[in-house]
């Protein structure tokens, strides 16, 4: 990526990456320090993320982003802060069927809280991280960014609350916005030192990576009668370091003055549940025991980003665009973390 080096002054300028330590914000941090073209600053809770994750070359904030006073101090402390990176935010699509304030709260009610913070504090340039889930169940394939916003579940919900609540700042306050919807995100770092690890896991690929490692004794595939070639979900799959260059080209976008904006990401090519079983299968050299088990409510048949717009407007190149490639990425890091961090409490 060629991205500008931006100055205020002789000091450069400073991302503020909300989430820092979770999963795809711990590869977009790995990825702007190795950049070198700005500070970065990390906000984590670390309710969800991991200390472990953390890249020591940033200056990192323990707290909440709903905590005003906490998040003034954050700004008052790195006024070469120009631009939020925001991914704090609750993501488990069951949780929120049984907690749906928690989400509401949390995510929504939190979004509010940080744009009033940087509204006072001047900071005018947001990058969301957004999800397909806005969506709902899609009329058509490959889903487009003006296709309907039809959520069927509070996380997804919570998320298109987050886009309109930025639209309006924007609106009132002149606080620029990109939200990035993405897809199912897998891999991890190519050298296998930041990697995915959630409690509990609830994401395709790592289940089928512990099945692999012997953690779990067999894959549940959930529906084997949707309209797909072979029965199972499809997805498109995305790396995170190909969302981390997708946020810094979109932070590089707003500060160059571009509108406010959304853009899909994702790799543009579906995968089955059992096409991604059998690339495990191939790229791990283990067996992988799978049983098929009844459909989840809610679940849709296929889901593909039409990601035309990013790669056109923000110049987005993915590089890992081949899934066996992308496993690899995931199995090394799953091969030399087996108990992921580690560092819960």
């Amino acid at each position: 990526m060629n991205i500008k080096i931006y100055k205020k002054g002789d000091i450069l300028m400073a991302v503020l990456v909300l989430g820092g330590a979770g999963y795809i914000g711990s590869h977009t941090v790995d990825r702007l320090v190795s950049n070198g073209k700005e500070e970065v600053v990390i906000v984590d809770n670390l309710v969800t993320g991991h200390k472990k994750a953390l890249n020591p070359k940033a200056k990192f904030y323990q707290g909440d982003l709903a905590d005003k006073d906490f998040m003034r101090q954050v700004f008052k402390e790195n006024p070469e802060i120009d631009a939020v990176i925001h991914f704090a935010a609750f993501s488990l699509v069951g949780e929120s069927m049984t907690d749906p304030l928690k989400y509401f709260d949390n995510n929504t009610a939190g979004m509010v809280k940080l744009l009033e913070v940087m509204q006072e504090v001047g900071v005018n340039k947001i990058v969301f991280s957004s999800t397909a889930a806005t969506y709902g169940i899609p009329e058509k394939m490959p889903i487009q960014e003006s296709d309907p916003q039809n959520p069927i579940n509070p996380y997804g919900e919570s998320k298109l609350m987050m886009e309109k609540i930025m639209r309006w700042a924007d609106q009132a306050y002149g606080v620029k916005f990109v939200a990035l919807r993405y897809f199912n995100v897998a891999g991890a770092k190519p050298d296998g030192s930041i990697g995915e690890d959630h409690g509990p896991e609830t994401h395709l690929l790592p289940i089928v990576l512990q099945v692999a490692q012997g953690k779990r004794d067999k894959l549940m595939i959930y529906g084997d009668d949707y309209n797909t070639p072979d029965g199972t979900n499809v997805r498109d799959y995305v790396h995170p370091f190909d969302l981390a260059d997708a946020h810094i080209l979109a932070v590089d976008y707003l500060r160059q003055g571009h509108d406010s904006n959304a853009f899909n990401l994702g790799s543009s090519t579906g995968f089955s549940n059992l096409q991604i079983l059998e690339a495990a299968r191939e790229v791990t050299g283990q067996t992988i025991p799978a049983e098929m088990a009844p459909r989840r409510p809610g679940d849709p048949d296929t889901l593909i980003a039409a990601s035309d717009k990013a790669r056109e407007v923000l110049g987005w190149k993915p590089e890992f665009d081949d899934i066996k490639k992308i496993i690899a990425t995931a199995w090394k890091w799953h091969s030399t973390h087996p108990n992921g961090y580690d560092d819960r409490d």
